[in-house]
């Protein structure tokens, strides 16, 4: 039976939590902009600055929950005029990457601040199926933060 997915906020989680999925190696091999360690002062700022996204945007980060269990970070944050959809799951947690966006986009789509989303994804991602049949085309490389990402758009309005 498949987990029962829920979004929530990352002030609902312990920050223990956050501390130990983000200092997996496993992730840091894919997170460029993750250069030093992620310790409980690092957790809660960075859960203050996505709550902060929030507050100036009306949307920000969720926390990911299978079955009440955390199991990863994610949604969207403006870039500029865009709105950057990112996901961050616990390793265990990789097989539900395609649920748990699907159930994004389709929060985007009802949302009519959100035309398109893109997707910002460092050049070590090579397992881009997910991605492109979710109908999402490649735009071009951007740099962000001093690392190069392949940017990615998906189309959220409905014809």
């Amino acid at each position: 039976m498949k987990p029962e997915i829920r979004f929530t906020r990352l002030t609902e989680i312990d920050p223990g939590e956050i501390v130990a999925h983000m200092s997996d190696p496993r992730l840091a091999a894919h997170m460029p902009l993750l250069t030093s360690p992620f310790d409980m002062s690092t957790a809660r700022k960075f859960v203050a600055a996505k709550e902060e996204c929030w507050r100036r945007d009306g949307l920000g980060h969720w926390a990911f929950l299978a079955d009440n269990v955390y199991v990863g970070w994610g949604g969207f944050q403006k870039e500029g005029k865009e709105w950057d959809f990112g996901l961050v799951l616990r390793p265990e947690a990789f097989g539900l990457g395609v649920r748990i966006s699907k159930l994004a986009i389709a929060f985007a789509k009802k949302d009519s601040r959100i035309p398109f989303v893109t997707f910002l994804l460092p050049p070590s991602r090579k397992n881009l199926g997910a991605l492109k049949r979710l109908g999402a085309t490649f735009e071009g490389d951007s740099d962000y933060n001093g690392s190069i990402f392949h940017k990615y758009r998906l189309g959220t309005e409905t014809p």
